[in-house]
């Protein structure tokens, strides 16, 4: 019995809990334990528990290889915690689990998680404002109206329009294209690429789609540098000078120009801490609590590589630009750590990789409430970030351009029906072309003036080819 793949979809971080818990009881080993001059029957040790969660978790498509031992540790005690295992005595409640010789057991059943309920959420349809809508506050009994003098042309009007002979008028308002709209359009678009991609008949259960701020989207694909970074309006949500310099100094090392050179042993390791200090004191993850569920429902595509990086672009689209710009710093700078093969140790227990990941990955992803799997999920997404930075931290091409199309389109229309006169002239249709420039007749081909009369008679020599 192996993991099976959990897809993208709501509730993934609970079934995925369900699952590993379901193979932890099936598969474990068993077997009988002394411990202090008794037996005890279909038992095993919290190492043996470590060694075998541990390998299974890495050989996990959900997870990957890059689970720790560390991390496996903390996965059992929130077993224990859950009553998923007990110690020998029956105890449970607590996260005083250990990797030793402990003994531990299964209850008779294992209480798994049931899915959150949540309050449906009401879908927000976008309607693009009609071209006869009145403008807000007002209405056909409303409309403001110059005094008639009645004559006997004006009551004959009266009376057909009272008789029905004559349709009755109505004020038509043309509405311009504002720039809400194209907010609304920018918004309904990208939700409607992202929930493509994830194949989901609605994105309700693994997003609010009220706390989507179309103006994060927009600022996100317009306002970047040349390298692709966000560009801030607001100057006081940057990072501060002190922590850009430092993550300056461990990206370019040794060839920092900010500051001079080191002079005592372990400079680049107190800098690093500093890194880590403050972001770990971020009030909210990168990613945001509200995004939880989407970013964890992409990683159910990361076998589909292409599709994953798609997702995870339109995902990021939806950041805070403060966030998005911390996030593309923090990334750049942990990749081009690992690649520095002349940095230095940064910790004596982990390798580079394993330590940016360790380090990172809680200030870049977490719940607001708490979640079993929070850590291994945090570790497998920062993973894939590493490894895609610069494809998934990109704007997404093809979606830009479709709804940059889409926006041109709609202004066309509205153009043409304010002005279908001056539209015409300047948007020519096949027909009015075909007016204008009448089709010129095709020329004939040519017909051979001459026709051999033998077509297969044998060559002669004649006089022009003697030498």
């Amino acid at each position: 019995m192996e993991h099976r793949i959990v897809g993208p979809g709501p509730y993934r971080a609970t079934k995925l809990w369900n699952e590993t818990v379901e193979l932890f009881r099936a598969k474990m080993p068993l077997r009988k334990h002394r411990c202090r001059f008794k037996s005890y029957e279909h038992c095993f040790t919290a190492t043996e528990a470590v060694d075998w969660l541990h390998e299974l978790l890495r050989c996990s498509q959900n997870f990957g290889p890059e689970v720790t031992r560390k991390q496996t540790v903390q996965l059992l005690k929130k077993f224990l915690k859950n009553h998923v295992i007990e110690d020998i005595k029956g105890k449970w409640g607590q996260e005083d689990f250990e990797d030793n010789r402990h003994l531990y057991r299964f209850p008779p059943s294992s209480p798994l998680k049931p899915y959150p309920k949540r309050p449906p959420y009401q879908k927000d349809v976008i309607k693009f404002p009609k071209w006869d809508d009145p403008p807000p506050g007002t209405s056909q009994e409303n409309i403001p109206v110059r005094p008639l003098v009645m004559n006997p042309e004006m009551w004959y009007k009266r009376h057909s329009i009272a008789i029905g002979e004559v349709p009755a008028c109505r004020l038509v308002h043309r509405r311009q294209l504002t720039e809400a709209n194209v907010e609304e359009i920018w918004k309904s678009m990208t939700l409607s690429y992202l929930q493509k991609i994830l194949g989901l008949d609605s994105l309700e259960e693994v997003l609010d789609i009220k706390l989507v701020n179309s103006k994060f989207i927009i600022h996100n694909v317009y306002s970047v540098s040349k390298q692709g970074v966000v560009i801030l309006d607001d100057k006081s949500k940057e990072l501060p000078h002190w922590v850009l310099s430092a993550m300056k100094c461990l990206a370019n090392w040794p060839n920092c120009s900010d500051l001079q050179q080191p002079m005592y042993l372990g400079f680049e390791k107190d800098v690093f801490k500093t890194i880590a200090d403050y972001y770990g004191r971020l009030k909210e993850p990168l990613l945001t609590f509200h995004l939880f569920d989407a970013f964890v429902s992409v990683l159910g595509l990361l076998q589909k590589e292409k599709m994953a990086i798609e997702a995870f672009q339109i995902c990021c689209l939806l950041l805070p630009p403060e966030n998005r710009r911390k996030l593309q710093l923090l990334m750049r700078m942990m990749a081009r750590i690992c690649l520095n093969k002349e940095m230095p140790p940064l910790c004596d227990g982990y390798g580079t990789r394993t330590l940016m990941v360790q380090t990172f990955s809680h200030c870049i992803l977490c719940s607001k409430d708490e979640v079993d799997l929070d850590d291994l999920l945090a570790a497998r997404l920062v993973t894939f970030l590493m490894d895609n930075y610069q494809e998934i931290l990109k704007v997404p091409l093809a979606l830009q351009t479709s709804i940059e199309e889409r926006v041109a389109h709609l202004r066309r229309v509205q153009f043409q029906k304010s002005y279908p006169e001056v539209y015409q002239e300047r948007f020519p249709t096949p027909e009015s072309e075909a007016l204008l420039f009448p089709e010129k007749p095709k020329a004939k081909p040519q017909l051979l003036m001459w026709v051999l009369k033998n077509p297969f008679q044998p060559f002669q020599r004649t006089r022009s080819f003697r030498m």
